[in-house]
């Protein structure tokens, strides 16, 4: 089994896709192995690719933000996206860019061990939860997989973009909160 940082190095050298040629970083993602909580988003945006790190722009902002509301930070979870490098113009990323990564995320999942996965957005909770996932009316359901309790809320960029996804969003963030102290009660 590799460890996070072997991963990490097998990612930067990362030439599967397309997207590789055009990035300044890839972005592997950050957080420890004693997480529960595990946030995936879609791929890096601009500023996520010029610092090779996850969620650092306005949505990474929002994103603090959010954690905060529910009493956590980015040290209590670990975050990392369905692509590892930015797709041109933040387009979503292709199916076949997606398919490419998965298993750098696969792996990651594996290391991290978390006991919550929540998706950022529907090309993460359609890479992970199915195919079809509809964000608008499956969000802040719980789905269990294995050991894995998964959930897709909004992506913070699209809080940015539509401030009537925030009341949504924000019931979401409680009822992972819930998840979260569930958890670590039983641990």
């Amino acid at each position: 089994m590799y460890s996070l940082s072997e991963l990490e190095s097998i990612v930067r050298k990362c030439n599967r896709c397309l997207l590789s040629k055009t990035r300044t970083h890839a972005v592997f993602g950050e957080g420890s192995t004693e997480n529960i909580i595990m946030f995936i988003g879609e791929g890096p945006g601009y500023n996520e690719d010029k610092q090779g790190k996850p969620f650092v722009g306005k949505a990474g902002e929002l994103f603090d933000k959010m954690l905060a509301a529910i009493d956590l930070t980015r040290k209590d979870v670990y975050i990392t996206n369905i692509v590892k490098c930015r797709p041109p113009n933040n387009r979503n990323p292709l199916e076949s860019e997606s398919e490419k990564c998965i298993d750098y995320l696969r792996w990651q999942v594996k290391i991290v061990d978390p006991d919550i996965i929540v998706c950022l957005g529907a090309v993460a909770a359609k890479n992970i939860i199915q195919k079809d996932f509809k964000i608008t009316n499956k969000r802040g359901t719980w789905y269990t997989r294995g050991k894995y309790n998964i959930m897709a809320t909004y992506h913070p960029a699209a809080i940015l973009r539509d401030s009537n996804k925030k009341r949504d969003a924000w019931e979401d963030f409680k009822s992972i909160k819930k998840m979260y102290d569930k958890i670590s009660k039983e641990i």
